[in-house]
């Protein structure tokens, strides 16, 4: 299998198929830890008070607008 072979293979997907198959190759272009991350089981450990307490603080910091956009997150990480 070679890159050509994929961009054809892209070439030939319907439309409504390209935001799935950009989501698997974003999937597969991380590294494995963030992959291991991604698949990993779901937190079931109960919420503390302190957890209930910044998850407050947290929604109300969102309420008055104090939040850092997605995009600059990401060019901060170097991730994009």
């Amino acid at each position: 299998m070679s890159r050509h072979t994929l961009h054809q293979l892209i070439d030939r997907l319907p439309e409504e198929e390209l935001s799935a198959a950009q989501r698997f190759l974003e999937y597969l272009a991380v590294s494995p830890a963030h992959r291991a991350a991604l698949s990993a089981p779901p937190d079931d450990a109960p919420v503390t008070d302190g957890d209930a307490a910044a998850i407050a603080r947290a929604r109300e910091e969102v309420r008055l607008g104090k939040v850092v956009a997605h995009d600059d997150v990401v060019r901060e990480l170097g991730l994009g």
